[in-house]
């Protein structure tokens, strides 16, 4: 090979300028699928399930999602972010990094942020919560794969070196446990109790607060709980109490609720209903008020006696629609569950209220002997859009009933 004279030596070790850059990252699905990509935030390895994610926005919101604890979330849309991150949009309680999604699928290399609210770059942001996150994969082939034969359990590892044993990956990757039977709610739910008043987001102001002792008092068990969920009961008037998963029915009896809350959360409904749905059996046969969302929806399900089935591949998306049969109308919402509601083990006196356009699967229910309702869905979306805000009304129209059925004679 000829060189020209002054230029600097090319040993025989250095990579041709046309060379494959080495592989810094590996997604090992439990099959022995091994995709090659590029590590981006915390180095290391982490195991999960691997589901896709279809929104175009709230990736944040996504990642700190408590629902997704035990899970590899991988992102449909290819520009992952190009927005940056801050300290606003996090969804779980918990503002420190907390056990929740193990890792980040994404295509496209991740861009500078172009935000005025972004404050770090999302490879800083994702190191610091210890999130193991990988680039470069064909999501669209990821994702089909998982269209075609369910969500896989998987390794993700991500080393600057490019240093990975393969074989082992793949054995912890087959070793890893079925999402069934998987109670995932303790590492994320509440350690205490606390009270919540802030509000919604608004452009300038930022988040709102509340004057707490003013309005309807609810608890809310938190099984995974999302912050938007709760800003949008403070939003609607309600003083709100959040309290651990494991929380008495009798405890939760003591702070004299005018409504009680099932959030939404992670893993198996079956496994959290071993201690869970006692206690919601038991605030039912109170009569007391009571609205589910997402994992609080299958809880309440399985309160009644039906049961719980894992999806394929579950929904998870901001772009669902789902029907409202009280109504006929059709709302486009935010899901993100991979168990739904078996319709047909329901008792009569629980009604399907809400089903997917996309299979059919159930997506609410009201009973008509109790004042209590539930969606699988999530009304609060962040992200995802807001059609179905108003369910927060209702559950406050229905408090408020209940109030007017309790009140003593000649009260105001």
């Amino acid at each position: 090979m000829l060189q020209d004279e002054g230029a600097p030596a090319q040993s025989s070790s250095t990579p041709a300028p046309w060379a494959e850059p080495v592989a810094t990252a590996l997604l090992v699905l439990a099959d022995g699928t091994v995709l090659e990509g590029f590590g981006i935030g915390q180095t290391g390895a982490a195991d999960g399930e691997v589901c896709f994610n279809t929104a175009m926005t709230g990736y944040q919101e996504i990642l700190t999602d408590p629902s997704y604890a035990g899970q590899i979330v991988t992102f449909t849309f290819p520009h992952i972010g190009n927005t940056g991150t801050n300290d606003e949009d996090l969804e779980s309680l918990d503002a420190a990094p907390a056990s929740g999604v193990r890792g980040a699928v994404i295509a496209s290399a991740v861009t500078n942020p172009s935000s005025w609210r972004s404050s770090s770059h999302l490879d800083a942001w994702l190191k610091a919560r210890g999130i193991v996150g990988i680039t470069g994969i064909d999501t669209r082939a990821l994702t089909a794969l998982i269209r075609d034969h369910g969500m896989p359990n998987a390794v993700i590892a991500n080393d600057p070196e490019g240093r990975f044993d393969r074989e082992a990956l793949k054995a912890r990757a087959a070793a890893l446990a079925p999402m069934e039977g998987l109670d995932l709610v303790p590492p994320v739910t509440s350690r205490e109790t606390s009270d919540w008043s802030q509000t919604t987001w608004a452009v300038k102001s930022g988040y709102g607060s509340r004057q707490i002792g003013e309005g309807l008092k609810v608890v809310a068990i938190d099984y995974g709980v999302k912050r938007n969920i709760l800003r949008l009961l403070a939003e609607a008037g309600c003083d709100v109490t959040v309290v651990p998963a494991t929380t008495s029915a009798a405890a939760i009896m003591a702070m004299k609720p005018d409504g009680v809350f099932l959030s939404n959360g992670p893993g198996d409904p079956a496994a959290t209903g071993e201690y869970a749905v006692p206690v919601i059996r038991e605030l039912l046969d109170e009569k007391v008020p009571t609205f589910g969302i997402c994992l609080g929806h299958q809880l309440m399900g399985l309160a009644l006696g039906g049961r719980t089935v894992k999806m394929a591949q579950g929904h998870h998306g901001a772009n669902h629609p789902v029907k409202d049969k009280t109504t006929g109308k059709v709302e486009i919402v935010s899901m993100n569950h991979g168990f739904a509601v078996d319709p047909a083990s329901l008792p009569e006196t629980a009604v399907e209220t809400h089903i997917s356009l996309f299979d059919g699967s159930n997506c609410g229910l009201t009973l008509t002997d109790r004042p209590a309702f539930s969606v699988q869905h999530h009304p609060e979306a962040s992200p995802g859009p807001r059609d179905s805000h108003y369910l927060f009304e209702r559950f406050v129209a229905l408090m408020r009933s209940g109030k007017a059925e309790t009140a003593p004679t000649g009260a105001a």
